[in-house]
């Protein structure tokens, strides 16, 4: 079987957008030049068809298959028979409707924001499974004759699934498509969920909630990979707002509710409640969400077309006019398939899922920016998931609240995540008005310098007005600006790293992700005694001086970004391709 490996950059890769018309393929002869595979109506114009392409169609019909690379630019091809050599022979089978294997970068705004919309809700689902689980501790330390601490593990255990899954997960979606993974976790998410709600025992607890980790982690990690699907570079930044907002809405949202739920019935309706509202979620996904995996979708294409073509020469028609290279202007008649640059390139699942495993820790020891850049995400997650155990101990030890009551401050940590999420994408909208906006990776963090800071602000003045004599809603305002540094810092790293490293991205992202979610899961287990041991100022402010230290990351790339970008081998890989 012979191989014609066109590159990308030949004339039948072009993009060419082409009208109905006539082309001329042989001296008195025309085919159609409808890209939807018209046929000309004029029958009479082909009655002396088969003398003229007799050896065309032999040659066709005898020769080897010749394989192209198909892109979504790539113009195709029309076919050189159109019509039966006799009265008996059948006529040809009806080109497929290709309308279904568009590019995402191409999809209309609509059909992105739905795809992003859904993405957004399912992630913001995912985060509040992560916060629904503290309201109810006191009730699983009764139940369950456990400590606090011990009880709080569950968080632990949920980031851990969480960080790990990934890793895995992500090969799996590049072979297999987004949507497929997708469905399947989403299954796991709501069995797991129901399974919370039905265990009877503290370490049955711990390993279902280490497997709803595992099935929610898709709907929050690879989401950027739908956004980086669908959206060029330049237009991702209000989709990963979204996406940020999301994820932090959700996790202040889930204690807020549940501490309803935790303080008027039993624990168990907290992941009953989850289980039901996820189930719906999923099968909203089922419905409505599409592929965005662009290489998936090609690949689907090339099956399509390559199954159309095998129906034609079942019934006698082959040939389709292929660009001559020997001859520019002049076409050949070819039997031709098709097939996808990214499926011969891809290695095995084992050794996809082997390099997903390594490269992300690889990364992180060998490459500063993405060491420092986890380091900083890592601690503002940990504080983030650090409020789920200091909040309840802070205003029902200092300020009398009940367990519903103390969980309402939640509401704080929601608007924060909505304020940033709209202030995220106004700023850069009239940042690139002004022109403003540095085209490099290191134009993204202007903001992120000076608006990292509200997290160790909040944590210093959540701290030094938590006592009994201070209103609440002061420290509930801390909790506000805390919030505003933390999405700064979140979008912050997502942006720069997919800038920075490109198709490394994943593996960077994917180390900043299992940093930021195992130090998440930790924090919450020793929070109440470094707040009893050192005070609630005390312990605050050790939080804002490491939080201000970290500050300084951003500020320290503006300058120097492009320095250490081309001492990076990964990163002056990029750059040099650029």
């Amino acid at each position: 079987m012979a191989n014609l490996d066109l590159p990308v950059t030949s004339p039948l890769c072009q993009t060419n957008v082409r009208t109905p018309g006539i082309t001329r393929t042989r001296p008195g002869h025309t085919t159609s030049e409808d890209p939807a595979f018209n046929q000309v109506a004029d029958h009479e114009k082909f009655g002396e068809k088969n003398e003229a392409r007799g050896e065309d169609e032999e040659e066709g019909r005898m020769g080897e298959i010749v394989y192209h690379y198909l892109t979504f630019a790539t113009e195709l091809p029309l076919p050189t028979t159109i019509y039966p050599s006799s009265e008996g022979q059948e006529a040809p089978p009806q080109p497929p409707n290709l309308a279904k294997f568009m590019s995402p970068f191409d999809w209309s705004p609509i059909r992105k924001s739905i795809i992003i919309w859904i993405s957004c809700i399912i992630t913001a689902l995912t985060a509040f499974t992560a916060g629904a689980y503290s309201p109810g501790v006191e009730q699983y330390t009764e139940e369950w004759h456990v400590s606090s601490v011990a009880a709080l593990v569950g968080i632990t255990t949920f980031t851990t699934g969480f960080g790990i899954a990934p890793m895995v997960l992500a090969p799996l979606s590049e072979i297999n498509g987004r949507r497929p993974v997708f469905i399947a976790s989403g299954i796991l998410f709501v069995i797991c969920q129901l399974c919370t709600g039905l265990t009877r025992s503290y370490p049955g607890m711990l390993v279902v909630r280490f497997f709803v980790g595992v099935g929610g982690s898709t709907f929050s990690t690879m989401v950027g990979g739908v956004v980086s699907d669908i959206y060029h570079t330049e237009d991702r930044n209000k989709p990963m707002a979204l996406f940020s907002g999301g994820a932090l809405f959700g996790t202040g949202f889930g204690p807020f509710i549940c501490g309803y739920i935790a303080q008027n019935t039993t624990w168990r309706w907290i992941f009953y409640m989850q289980a039901i509202t996820c189930s719906i979620m999923v099968a909203i996904i089922t419905i409505v969400f599409k592929e965005t995996r662009g290489s998936v979708i090609l690949s689907r294409k090339a099956a399509c077309l390559n199954k159309y073509y095998e129906s034609r020469e079942a019934v006698g028609y082959y040939g389709f006019n292929m660009m001559d290279l020997n001859t520019p202007g002049s076409t050949v008649s070819q039997c031709i398939r098709w097939k996808v640059k990214e499926d011969e390139e891809r290695s095995s699942l084992t050794k996809m899922i082997g390099i997903s495993l390594y490269r992300p820790f690889h990364l992180l020891v060998t490459e500063p920016v993405v060491f420092w850049f986890s380091l900083w995400v890592s601690f503002s997650w940990a504080v983030l998931y650090l409020t789920l155990a200091a909040i309840p101990l802070v205003f029902q030890r200092n300020h009398g609240f009940s367990l519903q009551q103390a969980n309402t401050v939640f509401v704080a940590m929601c608007l924060g995540a909505i304020f940033a999420t709209v202030l995220s994408i106004y700023q850069e909208k009239i940042a690139k008005a002004y022109g403003k906006l540095a085209n490099n990776p290191e134009g993204r963090l202007y903001f992120a310098c000076v608006e990292s800071a509200c997290m160790p602000i909040g944590l210093f003045m959540f701290g030094w007005t938590s006592s009994p004599d201070i209103h609440w809603i002061v420290p509930s305002i801390a909790v506000f600006i805390a919030t505003i540094g933390i999405f700064v810092i979140y979008l912050a790293v997502f942006n720069y790293l997919a800038d920075t490293y490109h198709r490394y991205a994943s593996s960077a992202l994917a180390a900043q992700s299992f940093c930021r979610n195992i130090l998440g899961g930790i924090f919450p287990l020793i929070t109440t005694q470094m707040y009893n041991k050192l005070t609630f100022g005390g312990a605050s402010s050790l939080l804002g001086g490491i939080g201000t230290l970290l500050t300084l990351v951003p500020w320290i790339l503006v300058f120097y970004g492009p320095r250490i970008r081309a001492r990076s081998k990964f990163a002056s890989e990029i750059m040099h391709t650029q």
